[in-house]
């Protein structure tokens, strides 16, 4: 759900953490500053006093426009603050590589679209695009007022005016196309092909402008150009590939190379459930398919809503043999009391997110396996409950735990959900019979209040409904009855 409004504790929060990570910025700019005057800091902050304030200023106003960006257009960043550290660890990270390579090897052959690449994959796409303008005009700031020529002898420059001016459009020109290229992109290995293609603007931009620099006829000096700018593209895409996965980790990032990996059947719970409970894998695979295509037509996140069906109903793994699917022909519900029976039932969820918590899976997970079915009453053995007694019975124990759906892909989970297992319960699967089970799901869920904690609209919810049927339609489709003919190879 999107975040619309913060509390006091957490803007004051989000203030602290933006001010630590800026202290710590300040701290990463005056190591750059070291290791570009070989040790010799103190004197050359003392000769460039004016420089450093100007550097250190910037830095901060940088920073303040990056948390009032976030204020206004995504306070989710904000709500979280491992969110806004890691933006500012790859920063550090970023300067830093870049500033190496800049000293020891050429600033045309700095990694400059590695953190527009990095940060594409965990923000959208406008707020990626913000960053990589903030992070370009940081280190365009750094570079000409600390790592120039403007810096007076006998301190060593080691970047160009040209060098930095054509870096700066770089950054703003393949750093962008970046971030719209890496959102088509699947696989890590499709990342190899982002780094050839940025290289056509990359070399452009660096010959364009570093031309009057070369001698005339120095065919030497292009292709030195040329070389370097190629070794931008790779050094960038290279260090992309080795820091993701561990972002992935340490801040539980759901990027797209994540989840498909998460819904492979090497990861450790999908094989155990497919392994010992292979009618709940069946199940999850096709409300995966129904999700993902809930998701596509409402413009929700496809791949998050795939993998997190993947996982709604990964509690059964701890009593598989009490659910219906796993089931041979004999119920062993038929030796418990309804009581008991709702128990083992219900407890699913709640084993699901203590289980997806166990294996360090994302929180989302966690959050979808304990919201699928929301306070919804285990209606089969209410029933049976309210035959065997005498008077009423409070339904609420006979009911799931909850919360409610608080996001759209949480709701279109718990349709998919429901519409799948009843759909396999028909006897007749015409597409009239699954449109009126669908709706009916739907509209059981509406009146019983199950969609009021996620902002679905009756829109969305419409356009759910038609998909889960035609999806069901494709699923569960009519075949051509086979002949009675038995044949020998004689015949």
């Amino acid at each position: 759900m999107t975040k619309t409004k913060l509390s006091n504790k957490e803007i004051a929060l989000s203030i602290l953490t933006f001010a630590i990570c800026q202290i710590l910025l300040l701290l990463d700019l005056f190591i750059l500053t070291v290791i570009n005057t070989d040790g010799n800091v103190i004197p050359f902050i003392t000769d460039n006093s004016n420089s450093v304030i100007t550097v250190a200023v910037s830095s901060v106003v940088l920073s303040v426009i990056i948390y009032i960006y976030f204020f206004t257009e995504n306070k989710a960043v904000l709500a979280h603050y491992s969110r806004i550290i890691e933006i500012y660890l790859l920063l550090y990270l970023a300067l830093l590589v870049n500033n190496v390579v800049c000293r020891f090897v050429s600033p045309t052959a700095r990694p400059l679209m590695f953190f527009p690449l990095i940060t594409a994959m965990f923000l959208k796409r406008r707020e990626a695009i913000f960053l990589t303008i903030v992070y370009g005009l940081q280190m365009f700031i750094f570079n000409r007022f600390l790592n120039s020529e403007l810096v007076p002898e006998p301190y060593p420059h080691y970047i160009e005016a040209i060098s930095s001016f054509s870096g700066l459009l770089v950054m703003f020109c393949s750093g962008v196309l970046g971030v719209f290229l890496l959102k088509g992109i699947k696989t890590r290995m499709g990342t190899v092909m982002v780094a050839l293609v940025l290289f056509i603007p990359t070399v452009i931009i660096n010959i364009v402008m570093q031309l009057s620099q070369i001698v005339e006829d120095n065919l030497f000096q292009l292709v030195e150009l040329a070389v370097f700018s190629m070794l931008d593209c790779i050094f960038s895409v290279l260090l992309f590939l080795f820091i993701l996965p561990i972002v992935e980790v340490m801040f539980s990032e759901l990027t797209q190379f994540r989840l498909r990996e998460l819904t492979s059947d090497n990861a450790k719970l999908i094989k155990k459930l497919k392994q010992q409970a292979l009618g709940t894998y069946n199940h999850c695979v096709v409300v995966a398919q129904l999700a993902e295509a809930c998701a596509t037509a409402i413009n929700e996140d496809p791949e998050l809503a795939r993998a997190a069906a993947y996982y709604h109903d990964i509690g059964k793994l701890k009593n598989p043999e009490m659910f219906a699917e796993n089931q041979s022909e004999y119920d062993l519900h038929k030796e418990l009391t309804p009581e008991l029976s709702v128990d083992i039932i219900r407890s699913h969820a709640r084993e699901g997110a203590k289980l997806i918590k166990k294996y360090k899976l994302p929180e989302f997970f966690a959050d979808i396996a304990v919201q699928h079915h929301g306070t919804l009453p285990i209606k089969y053995f209410y029933a049976k409950a309210l035959k065997m007694s005498d008077g009423e019975l409070n339904v609420a124990n006979y009911s799931y735990s909850g919360p409610t759906p608080t996001t759209k892909i949480a709701a279109i989970i718990m349709i998919a959900d429901a519409s799948e297992a009843a759909a396999r319960s028909l006897s007749d699967r015409s597409p009239e019979k699954v449109a009126a089970l669908v709706t009916s799901i739907v509209e059981e869920r509406m009146n019983l209040e199950q969609f009021i904690d996620c902002n679905i609209t009756l829109r969305e919810l419409n356009v759910v409904t038609q998909t889960v049927v035609n999806q069901l339609a494709g699923v569960y489709h009519s075949r051509v009855k086979y002949p009675k003919l038995v044949l020998s190879k004689n015949r």
